[in-house]
């Protein structure tokens, strides 16, 4: 019998393989959702110069709120155990920077230009001579282990920011939910911030991990 010619084996296209992978490359990049680490928004203070020596601290020990977390996520607030949730650490931060234990001239001032209401309830809860003596003077300190939680380190700003974000929404007669959404751009709800804030700064010191 004669002998057919040899079939040459089938070949499959490059072109099209490579076209296949781009879209699948393409429908994957589409669907897939990227994860994004998140961090915290947070203004930090200029670098010091290493020529200056640091700056003395001054400040009375009655005036700083200090709030420590160790590694097992337990609070330690004023020197004492803290076994309240985050609400609780909110009003407390809140009183502290409200005390008016022993104001000064500006502190004197400050608690005159404070609305009728905010007066009340500050001296419902009464002036502590060993607390802050005025907004002016009170540092909230909060320091955490390195092997603190991400999210108890959270919770805690969150409920000292809260504190303040309270403070100054009270102070201009609006809810918190409007003093965040206040617009600096416009002039009317720009000088509705900086009267909220006017001697009243948000002093968070927040110290370097042991």
């Amino acid at each position: 019998m004669p002998r057919g010619k040899k079939r040459q084996p089938p070949e499959v296209s490059s072109g099209s393989m490579a076209d296949i992978a781009f879209l699948l490359l393409i429908f994957f990049l589409v669907t897939t959702t990227i994860a994004n680490d998140k961090g915290i928004a947070m203004r930090l203070p200029p670098k010091p110069d290493p020529n200056e020596p640091p700056p003395e601290v001054t400040k009375n020990d009655k005036n700083i709120y200090k709030i420590l977390a160790n590694s097992g996520d337990q609070l330690l607030v004023e020197d004492e155990p803290y076994r309240d949730d985050m609400d609780q650490l909110k009003q407390d931060v809140k009183e502290f920077i409200l005390n008016f234990g022993s104001p000064g001239e500006e502190g004197i001032q400050i608690y005159n230009s404070l609305p009728s209401s905010m007066k009340t309830k500050i001296n419902q809860f009464g002036r502590k001579l060993d607390s802050s003596d005025d907004p002016t003077e009170c540092v909230v300190s909060f320091k955490a282990a390195r092997g603190t939680s991400y999210e108890l380190f959270i919770d805690v700003l969150d409920a000292i920011n809260a504190a303040y974000n309270e403070v100054y929404a009270e102070r201009v007669g609006i809810t918190v939910e409007e003093w965040l959404a206040l617009d600096r751009e416009d002039d009317i709800q720009n000088d509705m911030y900086e009267k909220a804030r006017q001697g009243i700064p948000r002093a968070i010191s927040i110290a370097e991990p042991d």
